[in-house]
C-alpha cells in the first residue's frame, strides 16, 4: 500500500492525454479479458457522431458505479469485501486484509484523510484499473486509420466524477503484490513515453534503411519475381535486432527462429546475415557447376530457406542465430523451432534455460487460425517440454491473402489465443519504429526475467498483394487506396529525427548511399557466386555422410556381460518401494529372463535397446499420449509407488551418476501436430540421440499429417538436412474397429521415394539403397529385431526417419519372444549370420529348408502379426509345403533377400498377405517390387497375375466395427492363404 500522485502514473499521463487530445498511443499491452461489446471488425466499424454520441455522463456515487471490465474490482464488490473484512478481517484474501489494515490505519492516522478522499481514491483506483485493463482500446494501433472503435465509458475519468483539475490532487491508492503486473507497470506506466537518445537513433535509423532499401531493391532488380516482400511492416527488422541485441545483453547465447514467406529474405538478409550475393544469386534459380555430382535434392523456393550465423550485437556481444526452413504451410514450423530450442538447451546444460531461446514470427491470418498456435503455446510450461519461454512476434498485416479479420477470426485481436497462458500482448504500430523497438525489447526482458512466453502484436499493413504480382484491390479497394499514398516508416522517421534537428538530409543521404552501395556490390559478386559445400552438417553433425558418400554398415549386437548388467540394473527397484503387483510381477518376469536368457518380451526388448545406448553415452528421448506406461500396459518405464505416489524410473539408473535428461521419458499433451513437430525440432540439434515419438494409435498419425508430409519424408529432399527422428504407430487388427486398426502404412509407403522398376546396387560393401531413400518403414515381428532396429538408428554414418509399425496383439503374443542370444554379438549364436547381428530384413521361413526346395508349392510373403496367425493354421493343416517369410523392413525394399527367397523356392506360387484391405496396406507398395524381383531371377515375364493377394477386399474404412465379422474375416484370410488349390488373382 503506498501514496500515489497520480501525476507518477498513468492515471494523470493517461487521463490528461484523453482530455487534451482524445488519445494517441501507438502501444498498448493486454493481458485479461476485454469487454464483451468491443466490435473486432476493422475496416467496417461504424463510428458514432459527435451528434450521435453519449452525452458526458454525470459523476454517479461509487455504490452506484458499474465496472464491466473485471468484477473483481468493481465497487460493490469492494464495499461488500470492506464489510466483510471489517466483521472479520480473516474471511477475505490475505492480500486485501493487508489492503484494507493499510487503508483503514494510514486513515486514522493522516488527519488530511476523510471519509471522502477515500471514497475519491477508490473511485481512482477504479479509473486507473480501466486503463490498465481497456486503455488498449484508445490506442492508435492501425497506421492506416481504418479501425474505429467505440470507446469504453469507463475510461472516461468524468465518468468518476473527476476534471482536469483533479489531475494534481493526491489519492491513495493500492499496489496489488503481483509481481508479473508491477513489472509490467514499471515498464508501461511511466509519466512520459521512452525516449531514446540521439545515438539510438541513429541505429534505429539505419537499420530501418537496411531493411526497407533491401526491398526496393529488390523489387527494382526483380521486378516480376514472388518475394513475399515485408513493405509494409519494415520496422520488423529494427525491432528484432534490438530485441536480439537485448536478449544477449541478458546472458542469450543462441537463438532458434521460425517464420513463414512474409518478409524471410529480409530477415535471412539483415537479421541473420545469410550473405546478400547468395540470396541474389537464388533469384536465378538452378544448380551451379560446383553442385553437380553433389546431392541436391529437389531445393525448395528461396523463402522457404533457412540458414545459421554468428551475429555480433550492439553491446559487442555475439549470438548464434539459426533460422529453421519451413514449408508454405503457415505455422508449421512453432513445434519444430521449440524443440529444436529445448535440444540446444540439453545439450548445452542449459538448465536454467537462459542462453537458448525461440523466436517464432507468425502472420496475424494464421496465429488466430491455425491450431498449431495453440498446441505449441500449450506446450510451453509442461517440464518435459518447456524451454523458458518463446518470442512471439506477429505481423499483422491485417488481411489474410484476401480475409478481412472479421471473416478470419471470432476475437478483437489476431493474438487473443496467447490469452489462454496469461501471457502479456504487446500491440504496437507497425509505423512507429521507436514504439516498435520498444515492444520487442520489452520483450525480451520479460522472457529473460519470467522465462515464459510473451508476445508481440505489430500492427502493420501490407503494400501489395500476397505476392508483388497479386492485385489486393480485388477484395480490400479501401484499404489499398489509403496504401497507396500512405509514407513509408522510413519516411516517416526520417521526417521525425529532420523535424527534431537530430539528423540532416545529409546524413540520411549518407546512410541511403552506403546502403544501396553495398547492395550493389553484393548483386554484381552474386552473378559469379559458386556456393559452398552445403550447410547440412552443423558441429554435431561432423563426419556423417550424405546420400552421395558410402556408409559401412554396422553390427549392432551388444556383449552378453553388457547385456546381463544394464538388464539387472534396469529391472531392479528401490527397497521399500511399493509398486502395484502387476508391475511389480513384470519386473520380477524381466529379471528373470536376464538371467535366464530366454523369453524376452517386446517391452524388455525396447529397454534393452535404451538401456544399451545409454551405456554407449547416446541421449534417448520418448514422448507421446501415455508413453510412460503405454497404451498397452506394456512399457511401465515410469512406475508409481502405490501408498506414496512417489515415481521411480529404472532407466534413470543405467550408469552412475547419470544425467537426469539422458533418458527421458515423457507423457505429452493430448496432441499429435505439435508433440511430433516438437521431436522432430529435438532430433534435428545432434545425431547421437534416439529421439521416438509413439502414437496412442498408429490411426491417431494423421492428426499430423502436416508434420509427416511437409518436414519427415520430404525435409532432406528439400533442405539437406537429416534427422534420425523415430515414429511409433501402433498397427494391427485385433477387432478394436476403423479407428483402433490401421497405422495407415499405406500412405508412408506411397510417399517412398525408391524405384519400383529398378534394383539398386545391393552389393553389401557398395550398397546405397537406405542413405538413398527418403526414409525406413518396417514392420517387425520379434523383440530381438525391435532392438537391433532401433539400435541400426545410432550406429551408422548417417540418419533417415524410421516409421514403425509397431504391435498390439504381439506385446504379450506366447510365440512372440526372444533369447539373449538374438541381442548379442557373439558368433553362432540364433542373431549372429555370416555378416554379423544386425537387423534382419527378411525374417527366412523356419523351417529347416535347404538353398533349393523344389518341393514347395507357395511362397507366402507377409508382414507384421499376420505371420503368426499364419503359422498357427500351417501347423493346423501340416502346410509343410508352404513356406512363410517376413518382410520385415518393406521400406526401402530388400531386393536381394526377396531374391534369394524366389530363388529358394523355383517351383512356388508367390502370394502376398496382409490383413488390410487390398486398397490399404503394403500391397499396392509390394506389389511392382515383387514382381521387379521375380523378373530378376529368370522368372520369365511377369504380370500382376503372378502374385497373389490374401487379404481383405477393398474398403473406405480400415476395418470392421463387428467383432465377429472381424474373426470371421481374419480366418478366411489365413484358410485361403492355407488353400490346398491354387489362388485367384485377385
Amino acid at each position: 500500500m503506498a501514496w500515489f500522485r497520480a501525476g507518477s502514473n498513468i492515471a494523470k499521463h493517461a487521463i490528461r492525454r484523453t482530455l487534451s487530445q482524445g488519445g494517441s498511443s501507438c502501444f498498448a499491452t493486454t493481458r485479461t479479458r476485454c469487454l464483451p461489446a468491443q466490435n473486432r471488425y476493422f475496416h467496417t466499424t461504424v463510428f458514432k457522431s459527435k451528434e450521435q454520441a453519449a452525452p458526458v455522463p454525470r459523476p454517479v456515487p461509487l455504490s452506484r458505479l458499474t465496472d464491466s471490465f473485471l468484477d473483481g474490482t468493481s465497487s460493490v464488490y469492494l464495499e461488500e469485501l470492506q464489510r466483510a473484512w471489517e466483521a472479520d478481517p480473516n474471511s477475505v484474501d490475505e492480500s486485501w486484509d493487508n489492503f484494507f489494515r493499510n487503508f483503514v490505519g494510514q486513515a486514522a492516522t493522516s488527519p488530511g484523510i476523510s471519509g471522502q478522499t477515500i471514497q475519491e481514491s477508490m473511485r481512482l483506483l477504479l479509473l486507473v484499473r480501466a486503463y490498465q485493463v481497456n486503455g488498449h482500446m484508445k490506442a492508435q494501433l492501425d497506421p492506416l486509420g481504418l479501425e474505429q472503435r467505440e470507446i469504453p465509458l469507463d475510461l472516461d475519468p468524468s465518468f468518476y466524477g473527476f476534471t482536469e483539475a483533479d489531475l494534481d490532487r493526491e489519492f491513495f491508492l493500492g499496489v496489488w503484490n503481483r509481481e508479473k503486473c508491477n513489472w509490467l507497470r514499471d515498464k508501461i506506466e511511466t509519466p512520459t513515453p521512452t525516449q531514446f537518445n540521439r545515438q539510438r537513433r541513429e541505429v534505429i535509423l539505419d537499420r530501418l534503411s537496411w531493411s526497407t532499401l533491401f526491398e526496393n531493391f529488390l523489387a527494382t532488380k526483380w521486378t516480376s519475381a514472388k518475394r513475399f516482400g515485408l513493405e509494409g511492416g519494415e520496422t520488423l527488422i529494427p525491432g528484432m535486432k534490438e530485441m536480439l541485441d537485448q536478449a544477449a545483453d541478458l546472458g542469450v547465447e543462441s537463438i532458434v527462429m521460425g517464420m513463414a514467406h512474409r518478409g524471410r529474405l529480409n530477415v535471412l538478409g539483415n537479421v541473420v546475415r545469410k550473405p546478400l550475393r547468395q540470396i541474389f544469386s537464388e533469384f536465378s534459380g538452378g544448380l551451379s557447376d560446383a553442385e553437380v555430382g553433389l546431392y541436391t535434392g529437389t531445393g525448395d523456393v528461396k523463402y522457404h530457406l533457412g540458414t545459421s550465423y554468428d551475429r555480433p550485437t550492439r553491446g559487442g556481444k555475439r549470438i548464434h542465430l539459426s533460422l529453421v526452413a519451413n514449408p508454405s504451410h503457415l505455422e508449421a514450423v512453432n513445434p519444430v523451432v521449440v524443440g529444436k530450442t529445448r535440444a540446444k538447451q540439453y545439450y548445452s546444460n542449459d538448465v536454467d534455460r537462459i542462453k537458448n531461446l525461440g523466436v517464432l514470427i507468425h502472420g496475424d491470418g494464421s496465429f488466430a487460425g491455425q491450431g498449431v498456435v495453440y498446441e505449441t503455446l500449450h506446450l510451453s510450461a509442461l517440464p518435459n517440454y518447456t524451454t523458458g519461454g518463446t518470442i512471439h512476434i506477429v505481423f499483422n498485416n491485417q488481411v489474410a491473402f484476401t480475409t478481412d479479420p472479421r471473416a478470419g477470426r471470432s476475437s478483437q485481436y489476431c493474438t487473443d489465443v496467447a490469452k489462454a497462458l496469461d501471457a502479456p500482448i504487446f500491440h504496437v504500430n507497425g509505423d512507429d519504429v521507436e514504439a516498435v523497438v520498444h515492444a520487442c525489447e520489452l520483450a525480451a526482458e520479460w522472457r529473460q526475467t519470467f522465462h515464459s512466453d510473451v508476445v508481440v502484436d505489430l500492427v502493420c499493413y501490407r503494400r501489395f498483394g500476397h505476392n508483388e504480382i497479386d492485385e489486393p484491390s480485388f477484395t480490400q479497394p479501401k484499404m489499398y487506396k489509403i496504401i497507396r499514398s500512405h509514407p513509408s516508416a522510413l519516411e516517416i522517421y526520417q521526417r521525425k529525427l529532420l523535424e527534431s534537428g537530430e539528423v540532416t538530409q545529409e546524413d540520411v543521404h549518407k546512410i541511403h548511399k552506403k546502403v544501396m552501395s553495398i547492395l550493389n556490390e553484393e548483386f554484381l559478386a552474386s552473378k559469379d557466386y559458386v556456393p559452398k559445400r552445403r550447410d547440412w552438417l552443423s558441429a554435431y553433425w561432423s563426419g556423417f555422410k550424405s546420400p552421395e558418400q558410402l556408409s559401412r554398415i554396422r553390427n549392432t549386437g551388444v556383449k552378453p556381460e553388457i547385456l546381463k548388467n544394464v538388464g539387472k540394473a534396469i529391472t531392479a527397484l528401490p527397497e521399500n518401494f511399493a509398486p502395484h503387483r502387476a508391475v511389480k510381477k513384470i519386473y520380477e518376469q524381466r529379471a528373470q529372463m536376464i538371467e535366464t536368457g530366454e523369453g524376452i518380451d517386446w517391452g524388455f526388448a525396447e529397454a534393452l535397446a535404451f538401456a544399451t545406448l545409454l551405456v554407449e553415452g547416446n541421449h534417448v528421448r520418448l514422448s507421446g499420449q501415455d508413453v510412460e506406461r503405454g497404451t498397452f500396459s506394456h512399457r511401465h518405464s515410469v512406475i508409481h509407488d502405490q501408498e506414496t505416489g512417489e515415481m521411480y524410473c529404472p532407466l534413470d539408473h543405467v550408469i552412475m551418476n547419470q544425467n537426469e535428461e539422458m533418458f527421458t521419458v515423457s507423457n505429452s499433451s493430448l496432441s499429435e501436430f505439435g508433440v511430433l513437430g516438437f521431436e522432430l525440432g529435438y532430433s534435428m540439434e545432434n545425431p547421437n540421440s534416439l529421439v521416438i515419438w509413439e502414437a496412442q494409435f498408429g490411426d491417431f498419425a494423421n492428426g499430423a499429417q502436416v508434420i509427416f508430409d511437409n518436414f519427415v519424408s520430404s525435409g532432406e529432399s528439400k533442405w539437406l538436412r537429416q534427422i534420425g527422428l523415430v515414429v511409433l504407430l501402433p498397427h494391427g487388427y485385433d477387432g478394436q474397429g476403423p479407428e483402433h486398426s490401421s497405422g495407415r502404412l499405406e500412405r508412408f509407403l506411397q510417399m517412398s521415394d525408391d524405384n519400383p522398376y529398378v534394383i539398386p546396387e545391393m552389393d553389401p560393401t557398395l550398397c546405397k539403397q537406405i542413405q538413398e531413400c527418403n526414409w525406413q518403414i518396417v514392420n517387425v515381428t520379434t523383440p530381438a529385431n525391435f532392438f537391433h532396429v532401433l539400435r541400426r538408428q545410432i550406429h551408422r554414418e548417417f540418419r533417415k526417419p524410421l516409421i514403425v509399425m509397431s504391435p498390439k496383439n504381439l506385446l504379450r503374443h506366447k510365440d512372440c519372444k526372444s533369447n539373449l542370444s538374438e541381442f548379442d554379438d557373439v558368433q553362432g549364436h540364433p542373431g549372429f549370420d555370416k555378416q554379423g547381428t544386425r537387423f534382419k530384413r527378411l525374417i527366412k521361413d523356419q523351417n529347416d529348408h535347404t538353398d533349393i526346395e523344389e518341393g514347395i508349392r507357395r511362397l507366402i510373403l507377409c508382414s507384421g502379426k499376420v505371420y503368426y496367425e499364419l503359422d498357427e493354421q500351417r501347423k493346423k493343416v501340416d502346410g509343410k509345403d508352404i513356406a512363410i517369410c517376413r518382410v520385415e523392413q518393406l521400406c526401402p525394399f530388400p531386393y536381394d533377400l526377396v531374391q534369394r527367397e524366389l530363388k529358394r523356392y523355383p517351383n512356388a506360387e508367390v502370394v502376398w498377405c496382409q490383413e488390410e484391405p487390398m486398397n490399404m496396406g503394403a500391397y499396392s507398395y509390394i506389389l511392382p517390387r515383387l514382381l521387379t524381383a521375380m523378373k530378376a531371377v529368370d522368372r520369365g515375364t511377369r504380370r500382376i497375375e503372378d502374385v497373389k493377394y490374401v487379404g481383405r477386399a477393398p474398403s473406405a474404412a480400415p476395418a470392421t466395427g463387428f467383432y465377429k465379422v472381424h474373426l470371421k474375416e481374419q480366418s478366411d484370410i489365413v484358410q485361403k492363404a492355407m488353400q490346398p488349390e491354387p489362388i485367384n488373382y485377385p
